[in-house]
């Protein structure tokens, strides 16, 4: 490929997600105000599920929300159905990844995760679909496509996923009142924790 070609091609991928994060402006709606309040006034920790690439995001998310003060962890769906599902009780909330709303190993938890008692938040570009169908409530990114030229790749689902993770931990933190000094006690490693802890003394 010519240097012209690679930086138009790489400039477009980084175009088409900067659009579907656009686009997540507008799909963001009242559903993600019932989800902070159900996650508020829950008595467990938020259960985030999924596979593949869905897998790979859900675990950054889980990752965000414990940091800034939302107890968090991550269920592999596949490990889910072969035992995993004994770490989530009724007083939690799962939000389940999907974008499509259709994968298999995803779906498959839905029964058990109604005989366990626990919320299910859906979390998916379908609002039809029938993950969207059987949740609590949804929040839908709104991702029609993605930024390869095949229309394949998780892309701007995933960054829209991610995203929305992201605003969600976000928003958690703030209406909690989470300090500086809180997120230095969960992060006490690294430059960043060296840093906090130098601002106690």
């Amino acid at each position: 490929m010519r240097r012209d070609t690679v930086l138009e091609t790489a400039k477009a991928a980084i175009r088409s997600e900067i659009g579907a994060l656009e686009n997540l402006l507008q799909a963001i709606d009242g559903n993600f105000v019932e989800v902070v309040d159900l996650i508020n006034c829950s008595l467990g920790r938020v259960v985030v599920t999924g596979v593949g690439k869905s897998g790979h995001i859900g675990k950054k998310i889980a990752a965000t929300l414990s940091s800034l003060g939302t107890p968090a962890y991550f269920v592999h769906a596949t490990e889910g159905v072969h035992g995993d599902l004994g770490m989530i009780t009724s007083e939690d909330i799962v939000i389940a990844i999907s974008n499509s709303g259709k994968t298999r190993e995803t779906l498959d938890l839905i029964v058990p995760i109604r005989q366990i008692g626990a919320k299910l938040v859906a979390l998916t570009s379908r609002s039809d679909s029938e993950l969207a169908r059987q949740a609590d409530l949804v929040l839908n990114i709104g991702v029609q496509t993605e930024a390869d030229p095949l229309g394949l790749a998780p892309t701007n689902s995933t960054t829209a996923t991610l995203a929305l993770g992201d605003a969600l931990a976000i928003t958690l933190s703030v209406n909690k009142k989470f300090t500086r000094e809180d997120f230095g006690v969960f992060h006490p490693g690294g430059s960043l924790g060296k840093k906090l802890q130098e601002e106690r003394k």
